[in-house]
């Protein structure tokens, strides 16, 4: 079975089993905006822009709110999340490409919602080769989020295999299992599990652009 729909079922279930009105780490959406967001964004890609033009602040989203309106009783959340574990129709662009478009994102919103509560769950323990396949798609992800880090960036596992994101002098290198360091190239940082390693101009410089 693809990746893609081996976490798209896991985070039904994850979904299926959180409080709706729970915090994410996706600032100003609840568990029911996000999972809206993924129905939105699977099978409303034109109201989805519309929201995305509009520079509403998260959790305002005019079209966004009208799913989640209609998912605040108990069976409108259970058909909104019944939407989300078919997948997206086989007529969206996104089906077409599902586990390279679909895989990434998945992972990251699930531990949106896992680690958005209080107090946040600890990291899931996946099979080796679902963290190979993290690994194997982390660079695209990575050099497009870092490609203005003030110094160079290496992605390096706690076993030693490491990639460079970012090159530049006066390098630092982020440690952590695939899915902590897929958080931090997703601006999770704050929820993500690595160790920072570097001189201590190097990671002063990195840190105050991280969180600017």
């Amino acid at each position: 079975m693809p990746w893609v729909q081996l976490e798209r079922s896991a985070l039904a279930a994850t979904f299926a089993a959180t409080d709706p009105e729970q915090p994410t780490l996706c600032e100003g959406w609840t568990v029911r905006h996000l999972l809206a967001h993924l129905v939105q964004r699977e099978r409303r890609p034109l109201a989805r822009a519309i929201d995305q033009l509009s520079r509403n602040k998260p959790g305002q989203e005019r079209r966004l709110g009208t799913l989640v309106d209609r998912a605040r009783t108990a069976k409108g959340y259970d058909e909104l999340l019944a939407r989300f574990a078919r997948g997206p129709s086989r007529w969206s662009p996104l089906a077409w490409a599902d586990e390279t478009v679909n895989f990434l994102e998945y992972v990251i919103h699930h531990e949106d919602v896992r680690r958005g509560g209080t107090p946040p769950l600890a990291p899931r323990q996946l099979a080796e080769l679902e963290l190979e396949a993290i690994w194997s798609r982390l660079g695209t992800v990575s050099r497009l989020s870092y490609r203005h880090a003030p110094v160079g960036v290496t992605f390096a596992l706690p076993a030693g295999r490491g990639q460079v994101v970012h090159r530049g002098e006066h390098g630092v290198v982020v440690t952590g299992d695939p899915v902590e360091l897929l958080l931090c190239a997703s601006g999770r940082q704050r929820a993500a599990h690595v160790e920072l390693a570097g001189s201590p101009e190097s990671v002063r410089r990195f840190e105050t652009w991280r969180n600017s």
